[in-house]
């Protein structure tokens, strides 16, 4: 299984057979956009138009494979930039046209969750139930730059269902926001994440979006946005603390302001994603997603989960950031299952919701 991934500014191509993993190449655009300090949309999609080939012919070179070695081809169709998705799309239509192969249409953010199955995933350790690789009562928390969001895995090719997101800014585009206000490089995360161990996170109160009671509720009556996310406040609370020592000519203590902010984004996801697992019944907490790396996120996650029974599971950084193997695993799953391929007239959907593994 060949898999496709472009939905932001990674262009990646993966190979699988069955739960082996036999190429995982990835190109990744970043160095473009860090003048801009941020991803913009436009030059994703040039860049995909780039890289598209030369990582095509890396991943097969890698595993070992041609073309007509292939049983199928996967893509991802969303969500994720219009633009970007449309060259991964338009590729592997290609692909599938020239080689007569079937194509499947995958949704990425569940893609992010089927890594899990992959036998060189880099989860060790794991002492639970296993389905041909997916444990049992699984829950998801993806933190990235364009998405954070709560799963409930019930089958990961039929019954996916999202129990809370974000409202606004996604935890790592919050963090890039955050860093250029600090005067920190792009991609944000890496450089807060530096600047907060040299800092103190309880320097600075910030707030927890979306935590009051009247957005919480409680178990038997469930606030409006018991397991949602909100991390514009939280963006705007620095940049009024930076704003307040720049108007009295001081220094802006960015270390302390970094471990601050840093404290308050890892406090509200993992407290609200415990809450979700403990009460929907979940036993297992995979983390994925680019900010999958943070070094604060993953300590707290980790803390939380054990404190409340709940086993922690994180793929090896490489497969959390957006990647095709993630993409052809979680298609393997699928044509495992007898399904059938997708019509090669389907669109992208920039806004496929989770509850649509494949199209």
């Amino acid at each position: 299984m060949l898999g496709i991934e472009s939905s932001c500014d990674e262009t990646g191509v993966g190979v699988v057979r069955g739960r082996t993993l036999l190429a995982n190449t990835v190109s990744s655009s970043m160095d473009e956009h860090v003048r801009f300090g941020g991803v913009i949309p436009e030059i994703a999609s040039r860049a995909h138009l780039d890289a598209m080939v030369p990582t095509l012919r890396a991943a097969l070179d890698t595993a070992g494979v041609a073309l007509e070695d292939l049983d199928a081809i996967a893509v991802t169709s969303g969500p994720g930039l219009s633009g970007a998705l449309m060259v991964g799309v338009a590729a592997a239509k290609a692909l599938a046209v020239a080689t007569g192969k079937p194509l499947y249409a995958i949704n990425h953010l569940v893609a992010h969750v089927g890594v899990g199955v992959l036998e060189d995933s880099g989860i060790e350790g794991f002492q639970g139930a296993f389905d041909d690789g997916l444990p049992r009562g699984l829950g998801a928390l993806l933190v990235s730059g364009g998405h954070t969001e709560i799963l409930a895995v019930e089958d990961l090719t039929r019954d996916v269902r999202l129990l809370g997101a974000t409202l606004d800014d996604a935890a790592g585009e919050a963090y890039d926001k955050v860093a250029r206000v600090l005067g920190l490089d792009y991609p944000g995360g890496p450089a807060i994440d530096a600047a907060a161990r040299r800092g103190d996170p309880t320097a600075f109160r910030l707030p927890r979006g979306l935590t009051a009671g009247k957005y919480m509720g409680s178990a038997e009556k469930p606030g409006p946005h018991r397991y949602d996310f909100s991390f514009s406040g939280l963006k705007t609370a620095v940049a009024r603390v930076v704003e307040a020592y720049e108007a009295e000519g001081e220094p802006v203590p960015v270390e302390d302001v970094a471990a601050s902010f840093q404290e308050a984004v890892a406090d509200v996801i993992t407290r609200k994603a415990v809450l979700a697992c403990t009460e929907q019944g979940l036993t297992t907490l995979l983390l994925g997603g680019g900010v999958a790396a943070n070094s604060r996120l993953r300590e707290l996650t980790a803390e939380r989960c054990a404190a409340h029974g709940i086993e922690l599971v994180v793929p090896k950084l490489s497969l959390c950031t957006d990647n095709g193997a993630m993409v052809a695993a979680l298609a393997a799953r699928v044509v495992a299952e007898g399904r059938a391929p997708s019509d090669l007239g389907f669109a992208v959907d920039p806004s496929l919701p989770v509850t649509t593994v494949s199209v």
